[in-house]
């Protein structure tokens, strides 16, 4: 898929980066303020400077509320210290680009343009294989739900490999096979696996569709979840993901694993991929 492509090109190392220093500011009851980043809610709150430093939620009125200062801190602890594809130049300018004195950028949990990552595990066919599934918030009624959005199966593409090849000179119908009531069309069935021969070459296989099916005709059985990340779109300008880190380090939790600066269309394709938009 192009998303894939286009992330591994895109989020190619930097410069080598650790910020470790940036906890020095922090004394006394400001420690607690870096402590490990449990849940991806407390990510928002902090995000947004929406719980004070002992860890308290706070409320629009409160003298701490979204206070700038604050957030500055906040933000700064937020990053994976140890990830040397973050370089300094980046994190600096998304930070002063969210905390804008006049436009502060905040992450809405119920808003577009942030999605979940779930590498799991499944038994496909008596074999096992990973899928990567691709979820959103969906409103529903008087609250939220997650649903599935996309998903890719290596072994779905596969399916589609040759869709777009133009260099196959004998697996084609001829441009005039409806002056023969296309009696030839049986070319197209005769052999299974090069059927993507015969169709457009603009055409892009809806995965989340073959995925459904092969769930329901009971060819494909889920086992575990292996892994969960968060990609967010919500800042203009800019990509980052948010990963979960398990180490006995101040810097641990849902934290920043990587971040880009990337154009309007970037994020269209991104979001295409995610949500399988056309």
């Amino acid at each position: 898929m192009r998303l894939f492509s286009f992330i591994f090109i895109v989020l190619l190392p930097t410069a080598l980066y650790c910020q470790n220093g940036s906890f020095n500011s922090f004394t006394g009851d400001e420690s607690k303020l870096y402590a490990q980043t449990k849940q991806v809610n407390q990510f928002f709150r902090r995000f947004n400077a929406e719980e004070d430093v002992k860890g308290k939620r706070t409320y629009s009125g409160d003298s701490t509320f979204r206070d700038l200062k604050s957030r500055k801190k906040y933000l700064n602890i937020l990053f994976d210290t140890y990830n040397s594809r973050i370089s300094t130049d980046d994190r600096n300018n998304f930070i002063e680009q969210v905390t804008g004195k006049k436009n502060q950028i905040f992450l809405d949990f119920h808003g577009k343009d942030w999605f979940s990552e779930v590498s799991a595990s499944f038994i496909y066919k008596h074999e096992k294989i990973d899928i990567i599934l691709y979820l959103k918030l969906e409103k529903q009624n008087n609250g939220y739900k997650w649903v599935f959005s996309n998903v890719y199966c290596s072994r779905f593409k596969e399916l589609f490999s040759h869709v777009g090849d133009t260099t196959n000179l004998k697996l084609f119908l001829h441009p005039l096979s409806h002056e023969l009531d296309f009696m030839n069309i049986h070319k197209a069935f005769d052999e299974p696996d090069k059927l993507d021969f015969y169709l457009d070459r603009y055409y892009r296989p809806d995965q989340l569709s073959l995925f459904v099916e092969e769930i329901k005709n009971g060819n494909l059985k889920f086992e575990s979840v292996k892994e969960v990340k968060f990609h967010f779109l919500q800042v203009p300008g800019w990509y980052f993901e948010v990963s979960y880190f398990n180490r006995n380090a101040n810097n641990s939790g849902w934290l920043i694993s990587n971040i880009l600066k990337i154009t309007e269309k970037d994020k269209k394709e991104l979001i295409r991929n995610y949500i399988h938009e056309e």
